[in-house]
């Protein structure tokens, strides 16, 4: 038996009340508002609330305080408004308002949908966080050209923006972000029911001819950072790890805990996600500007940054090299200052060439596609064969076939 609170309009609530009190169900509360529902549910605690999944019955303060309460929601949709309303909402486990009861029923006990068996070949996928400090070092557009390049190389690869300040992959490659997919994840994760089908459901998918990948779209707006908590994002990327080869994380800029200033030590943090992300990554990629400003603002972050992550292999990359911002030989210089000033030896460098980015974003597609010659494309490809992707195997050579040509060997 469970505890059930109800929003929904009259002609409906009629049928659902009846069935639950049937089925053995309790029911606390009947709502007629998304700010009532939040009161009751915050002050009764029910094990679920069943709500209408429309502006008058479901609210952000709803989510957020059944999530607070351990409550799962059950949203009915009545139509197309009402399903475009929940997904803008990152609530994707709703159920047409017309439903049987078993079928509620099955979304009250939470019953997990099977996982489809993982076809690939890598028993635990790698998950690679990109992370850069303040100013735009071009962490958004480094994580989809790594996306892409996996891809193309013919591993499956999920995009994730995990960025809790300017969330800006789906923009950048031309998709709709009123439904998070990355919120939506976190949101099943916490209530234990996230699977491999239930990510393909909520991802969205970049085509492409050299390779697709799965796309999580990051929140829409900034404040709806709460939904992110750091052991929501952590399961999310656990369960990344049996759904795809790869998964790339773009995250924010600020890795500073606040737990420090904050009375309430189990209160979430705005920079969990971040902090969350580039801890649980097998591979850290820092990026940072090459210009006098981006470096100094890298080098003081790169301090942070190790204390955050818990593994050592964590590669540089420094975006926008040019000498009009660095000087003559600007490859030098930077690597240089670099050695210098962070200890920091062999960083991979990105060439400037923001006519091949700006018409990747204007196109909404990634570098590989529209500017394949692109000098930075071919530097971020480099740099994926080289220090991210396997070496791949040879098979070795059989002295037996070893021959002399000439004087030589062959």
């Amino acid at each position: 038996m469970a505890r059930i609170a109800l929003a929904l309009p009259v002609a409906i609530e009629d049928r659902i009340a009846t069935e639950a009190v049937r089925h053995g169900h309790e029911v606390v509360a009947r709502c007629a508002s998304a700010h009532e529902l939040a009161s009751m549910v915050d002050a009764l605690r029910p094990a679920a609330a069943i709500v209408a999944a429309e502006a008058r019955y479901l609210s952000e303060r709803v989510i957020a305080t059944s999530d607070d309460a351990g409550a799962r929601i059950v949203a009915l949709i009545t139509g197309e408004p009402a399903r475009r309303h929940a997904a803008s909402l990152g609530l994707h486990e709703t159920l047409d308002a017309a439903a049987p009861w078993p079928d509620i029923e099955r979304m009250l006990d939470g019953a997990r949908r099977e996982a489809r068996p993982i076809a690939s070949g890598v028993p635990r996928g790698s998950v690679i966080a990109v992370w850069g400090p303040a100013g735009s070092p071009g962490r958004t557009t480094l994580a989809i050209g790594i996306a892409a390049e996996i891809a193309a190389s013919g591993h499956s690869v999920a995009l994730a923006d995990v960025d809790t300040h300017g969330a800006s992959v789906a923009p950048a490659l031309g998709m709709l972000d009123e439904a998070p997919g990355f919120a939506a994840a976190c949101r099943l994760a916490g209530s234990d029911t996230l699977s491999n089908d239930e990510l393909e459901r909520i991802a969205q998918r970049y085509e492409s001819p050299l390779g697709g990948f799965w796309v999580l779209t990051g929140i829409g707006r900034p404040s709806r950072w709460p939904e992110l908590s750091a052991e929501r994002v952590a399961g999310t990327i656990r369960q990344c790890r049996s759904w795809v080869d790869y998964t790339v994380l773009d995250t924010g800029s600020s890795l500073e805990n606040d737990e420090e200033i904050s009375s309430d030590l189990f209160a979430p943090r705005r920079n969990a996600a971040t902090v969350t992300a580039v801890h649980e990554a097998d591979h850290v990629v820092a990026v940072g500007s090459a210009d006098p400003v981006g470096l100094s603002r890298f080098l003081r972050s790169h301090v942070d940054l190790l204390e955050a992550v818990s593994t050592h292999s964590v590669t540089v990359v420094m975006n926008r090299i040019r000498a009009s911002a660095i000087g003559m030989n600007p490859n030098g210089q930077v690597t240089q200052t670099l050695s210098r000033f962070g200890g920091i030896e062999s960083p991979v460098l990105v060439p400037y060439d923001m006519n091949a980015v700006d018409g990747a974003v204007l196109s909404g597609r990634t570098l590989a596609d529209s500017a394949p010659r692109s000098p930075a494309r071919a530097a971020i490809r480099d740099f994926v064969a080289s220090r991210l992707l396997p070496e791949p195997v040879t098979p070795e050579r059989s002295l037996r076939g070893r021959f002399r040509l000439g004087g030589a060997t062959v």
